[in-house]
């Protein structure tokens, strides 16, 4: 089936960045997610996190039981470990040879059940050295917590005080800069020197297609805020050029974060946006605003199995340039949960 101005043909892509939390809510999110996407990366940073392999053990399991309830047999969850400051170079060698991809750097504060997060990345040295000799993934949500630095600056300066000084005491790390927001960082990961397939980062729908303003059009939009917050129209312009650009160091990684709608519009609102209802339409309406379809392929469906070190998906899925009705709201375990762009229409459509 060829591809054309009205309908585009991929690989089906993986989410290699994704919030499905635990208990009631998971079968939701699980069957919006598996509608689009082969295999997803799921985040460990539940209460209490998932901070050891048999813990991740218990989550899959329990992540697979939903699948069965819904009837999906053909959606992979790939399982992480929360890293703390005390996490051992033993556990990460045993997470390695049980199959887990990847740990996640949460410093902590940063967002959603970050509490039991790194307080100081040397205190995880040890553990880093075993990731580095085994090859196993470092994950790191790049953002410093310091209360004295602007919350719009976090990011960059995390760059400078935290992952360069990392890159130069591990080169050989696999280290994936996850939902980037800035064009700092979309520029130091598109120019960072390595010795091999070493460094990369995901973007998600929302940073690709809205600016800080999205947060304050008209009034404070809580559903719109998400941890690394939205940035200025420079920084999601670099975003945009640096995934449109065939750049096998940028690729797919939704972040979507369900939240409760009261958890959300609260006097203390939840961070987080839920794509996972229709990131596909949101990816190629970014792309096409660049008139760039022609590489949503690569980096949703071929650059985040290549740095995993997977093989790449073989079903096919078809994109229609057709419009869809974004609901209002959508069930989420006994409540409600409000999808990124509700009430609006998009203009592409998974058949």
């Amino acid at each position: 089936m060829p591809n054309s101005p009205t309908q585009i043909q991929l690989i089906q892509p993986d989410d290699w960045h994704l919030h499905i939390r635990d208990g009631a809510i998971m079968r939701d999110v699980l069957a919006d997610t598996a509608r689009q996407f082969a295999r997803a990366i799921i985040m460990p940073n539940l209460k209490p996190p998932v901070t050891a392999v048999e813990l991740a053990h218990a989550y899959r399991s329990r992540i697979e039981a939903n699948l069965k309830s819904l009837g999906i047999n053909d959606f992979e969850p790939l399982m992480t470990l929360y890293l703390t400051d005390n996490t051992s170079a033993d556990e990460v060698r045993k997470a390695k040879a049980e199959g887990i991809v990847g740990f996640k750097l949460y410093p902590a504060g940063a967002t959603t059940n970050s509490d039991a997060g790194v307080t100081d990345i040397r205190h995880c040295y040890k553990a880093l050295e075993a990731m580095q000799e085994v090859g196993m993934p470092f994950l790191v949500h790049g953002e410093v917590t310091h209360s004295e630095i602007d919350i719009f600056d976090r990011e960059a300066v995390f760059i400078d005080q935290i992952l360069e000084p990392l890159r130069r005491d591990f080169p050989q790390l696999k280290i994936v800069f996850e939902h980037i927001t800035t064009k700092q960082a979309a520029h130091y990961v598109r120019d960072a020197l390595t010795a091999g397939n070493t460094i990369a980062a995901t973007i998600t729908p929302q940073h690709l297609l809205m600016n800080r303003n999205a947060i304050f059009s008209g009034g404070i939009r809580p559903h719109n805020y998400c941890l690394p917050v939205l940035k200025r129209e420079e920084h999601r312009v670099a975003l945009l050029e640096a995934a449109t650009s065939g750049n096998p160091r940028f690729f797919l990684g939704t972040d979507s974060a369900p939240h409760a709608k009261g958890d959300k519009e609260a006097a203390c609102g939840c961070a987080g946006c839920y794509s996972a209802f229709n990131a596909l339409g949101l990816y190629a309406e970014a792309f096409e605003s660049v008139n760039r379809l022609e590489k949503l392929e690569g980096f949703a469906s071929f650059f985040g199995p290549d740095f995993y070190s997977l093989p790449r998906n073989s079903k096919k899925i078809t994109l229609k340039k057709q419009a869809q009705s974004i609901p209002q709201e959508l069930p989420l375990g006994d409540a409600t949960i409000v999808p990124l762009r509700a009430g609006e229409t998009i203009a592409w459509s998974l058949v």
